[in-house]
């Protein structure tokens, strides 16, 4: 069957009509309230049931399993356009250094341990499986689906493997849901033994956290127009620029192959480097000040919206069956390294608010950060803590080193150089730790008992 621009316009207009059913429902249905699922995520649910895998009452055209890895393409290009200048490394260690360390080592511990073990199991266990499989699993717990887009993609791309993208959004989405059900279990332990500093018990968010309605009084602008409608609309231009850094990335790739055919580099590296060029051309012709970083961040929101949506709509449930018992295994590891990492390690290392930090960790290393976002308003409704502000600071350079792993990660595990890279990042992981450890010292305590720069909320002055 031939594919044209209606069938690419139809499937995005049928996901548009899940997306909103989905917000319906997240707005009228308590159950899905209390787990905080994400509207993308139900849609994707949705489209794999009314999909011709299942129900086949959505017509679908068979591309909708590269949309996912598309759109990594275009939010990569976005994730530099628009950048400012928050501070130098120097600045970053001195006042957030623990929360830099520890959210990194967050990061390379996962992808080492799921290399290193995960590698050595499946391939002591399951010989059959594709040597790179383990990498699968910390793609889509730590970067959600579109890591798993994105590394998945290259697996394909590169390495020849197609069922990669399909295993990948499959732990983005259980990973998704462990985070949220996973980390209100872990909310109502701590609470009950009083790890929870700025809370006494668990809360609901806010109505508009729950139903993702928000009213008049609570709402707040998503950019600014930097451009005159009169000659562009604020939109196009913000868009315009990151569509320019997306080709910039396709049209790199075409050169290097003809020009290197050895060596092939991810599209979604490549307009991340385009998109880099882009902002270097905007100071240089000092149009930088033009570019509302809110604005690019939305549409880059948005594109992850559809990314889901698609990702989870497209999961093949044949091959889902077909590595049923290797996913289970690589699920079990990755969520004893986010719980055992988070709730242990962490609580030793962190200088304060051990809690109200992990659990931000446990949510965004099993999700994405909004997943972390969610767990932390519940435990820390008025962001007192500090942990977004810092984490915000710190990402900055947490930002250059999830880019490095991204795009060469997933060519050592082609080449079948998974443990030995694995080995590697358990050695960097060994070393944050390390340096937090000496800075910051290692806490013994209960994990209840106030620490330097801890204030406990008196509950009762006020009700939570």
């Amino acid at each position: 069957m031939n594919f044209g621009p209606y069938d690419f316009l139809i499937d995005f207009c049928l996901m548009s009509v899940l997306l909103f059913l989905a917000q319906l429902m997240r707005s009228k249905i308590k159950l899905i309230q209390n787990l905080y699922l994400p509207s993308s995520l139900i849609a994707g649910f949705m489209g794999l049931v009314c999909s011709n895998q299942v129900l086949g009452i959505l017509p679908f055209s068979e591309k909708i399993s590269s949309y996912a890895y598309l759109g990594i393409v275009v939010l990569f290009a976005s994730l530099f356009i628009g950048n400012e200048n928050k501070g130098s490394f120097k600045q970053v260690i001195n006042e957030v250094g623990d929360t830099f360390t520890l959210n990194m080592a967050a990061e390379i511990g996962q992808f080492g341990f799921s290399l290193l073990v995960g590698t050595f199991v499946l391939t002591k266990f399951f010989p059959e499986v594709n040597h790179a499989f383990s990498i699968l699993l910390p793609a889509g717990f730590v970067g959600g689906h579109g890591y798993a887009a994105a590394i998945g993609g290259t697996l394909q791309d590169v390495g020849g493997w197609d069922e990669a993208i399909t295993i990948g959004q499959t732990f983005a989405t259980i990973g998704l849901l462990s985070g949220i059900i996973g980390g209100l279990i872990l909310i109502n332990i701590a609470t009950r033994k009083g790890y929870t500093r700025l809370v006494k018990s668990m809360n609901q968010l806010p109505l508009s956290m729950q139903t993702g309605l928000v009213p008049k009084k609570e709402r707040d602008v998503m950019g600014e127009n930097t451009v005159s409608p009169m000659s562009i609309d604020p939109m196009t231009w913000h868009l315009l620029l990151i569509l320019i850094a997306t080709a910039g990335g396709y049209f790199a790739q075409i050169g290097m192959k003809k020009v290197l055919p050895g060596i092939t580099l991810p599209m979604f590296s490549l307009s991340m480097l385009a998109g880099i060029l882009v902002q270097v051309v905007l100071k240089a012709v000092k149009m930088d000040s033009y570019v509302d970083k809110r604005v690019i961040t939305r549409i880059g929101s948005s594109i992850t919206d559809y990314l889901v949506a698609f990702g989870v709509a497209s999961i093949k449930i044949s091959i889902v069956v077909k590595y049923a018992v290797p996913i289970i295994v690589m699920l079990a590891i990755g969520l004893f390294y986010a719980v055992f990492y988070s709730m242990v390690i962490c609580r030793r290392l962190f200088k304060n608010y051990w809690f109200e930090r992990s659990i931000f960790i446990y949510g965004w290393s099993t999700g994405v950060v909004a997943m972390g976002v969610t767990l932390l308003r519940i435990v820390d409704p008025e962001y007192r803590s500090k942990t977004l502000e810092d984490y915000g600071m710190a990402y900055v350079f947490i930002s250059f080193v999830e880019i490095l792993i991204v795009a060469l990660l997933p060519l050592f595990a082609i080449a079948g150089n998974g443990m030995i890279a694995g080995g590697v990042l358990i050695l960097i992981w060994l070393a944050l730790m390390g340096v937090t450890a000496a800075k910051y010292g290692i806490k013994t305590d209960d994990g209840a008992t106030l620490r330097e720069g801890e204030v406990k909320r008196n509950f009762s002055d006020s009700a939570m």
